[in-house]
C-alpha cells in the first residue's frame, strides 16, 4: 500500500498543451521586457540555455543558481539588476497565461479524496520555475500549495527531471522508501523514470507526452477515475 503520492503538475493536475503554454509564456515575458531594451530572440534563447543548465545540474548548486549563472553570462551582468522585473512579471503578466491552460475538476476531487484517506501528497513538478510561478500554477489547477507537504521549485531543488537523482533527492527529503511511493505524471520520459528507483508509477493519459514512442503497456495508466481505481486496488493488496 502506498503511503506517499507524488504528482506532476503541468499536464497532470493542470491540463495544458505544453507548446501553447510555452509560446504564451515567452510572448508575454518578451513584451514585458521589451521597453527595457531586451531583444526577444536573444532573451528566449538565453532562457532556453538557462533551462538546459538546470536540466544538467549535478546537484552542486540550486537550479536557481544554475539558471542565473548561465542566463547572466549570455545576457550580461546587468540582467541581475533587473531581477525585480522578472518577479513582477510572475506576479502580474504571467497570471494571464492561465487562459491557455485548462482546469480539470477531477484533479481537485482526487487530491481532496486522497487527503481524506490519509495519503501524504507531494508535488513533483519539474523545478524549472520560481516558487511564485509554481504556486500560481497550483492555484490555476484549483488547488492550494498547502495541499502538499512539499513542492519543488528552482529555489529549493538541485536537480531536474528526468535525472533519477531528482526523485532520489525527493525520497530523502520526504524520508520515505521507494516502495511506499507512487509517482503520477503525464510524461513518459520525465515521470515514469521514477520506476527505476523502485517507486510505483501511474501514467495519466489526459495530456500524454511520449516523445520517444515508448510502449505504454508497461505502465498502469488512464484518467483520474482509473487512478483512483488503481489506488483502491493497491490498498487491498
Amino acid at each position: 500500500m502506498f503511503q506517499t503520492i507524488l504528482f506532476d503538475l503541468d499536464g497532470t493536475l493542470l491540463p495544458m498543451d505544453q507548446e501553447i503554454f510555452t509560446q504564451d509564456y515567452f510572448r508575454r515575458l518578451a513584451a514585458k521586457l521589451a521597453p527595457q531594451g531586451y531583444d526577444a530572440k536573444k532573451l528566449i534563447d538565453a532562457i532556453w540555455a538557462g533551462t538546459a543548465a538546470m536540466v544538467k545540474n549535478d546537484g552542486s548548486c540550486t537550479n536557481e543558481e544554475a539558471f542565473w549563472r548561465t542566463f547572466s553570462l549570455l545576457m550580461g551582468p546587468q540582467v541581475l539588476e533587473d531581477k525585480p522585473l522578472f518577479e513582477e512579471y510572475y506576479r502580474v503578466e504571467f497570471q494571464q497565461v492561465a487562459k491557455v491552460c485548462g482546469c480539470n475538476p477531477k484533479a481537485k476531487e482526487t487530491i481532496e479524496r486522497l487527503k481524506r484517506k490519509g495519503y501524504r501528497l507531494a508535488l513533483a513538478t519539474n523545478p524549472l520555475f520560481p516558487a511564485i510561478a509554481t504556486e500560481s500554477r497550483i492555484r490555476w489547477a484549483g488547488l492550494e500549495p498547502e495541499d502538499f507537504v512539499l513542492y519543488t521549485t528552482y529555489e529549493n531543488t538541485n536537480y531536474c527531471k528526468p535525472n533519477p537523482a531528482y526523485y532520489r533527492d525527493l525520497l530523502v527529503r520526504l524520508d520515505c522508501s521507494p516502495k511506499d511511493c507512487l509517482m503520477v505524471g503525464n510524461d513518459v520520459q520525465e515521470d515514469m523514470v521514477a520506476q527505476t528507483l523502485g517507486m510505483g508509477v501511474f501514467l495519466l493519459t489526459d495530456c500524454l507526452i511520449n516523445r520517444k514512442g515508448a510502449d505504454l503497456s508497461q505502465f498502469p495508466r488512464g484518467d483520474f477515475d482509473a487512478l483512483n481505481e488503481f489506488l483502491e486496488r493497491s490498498a487491498m493488496t
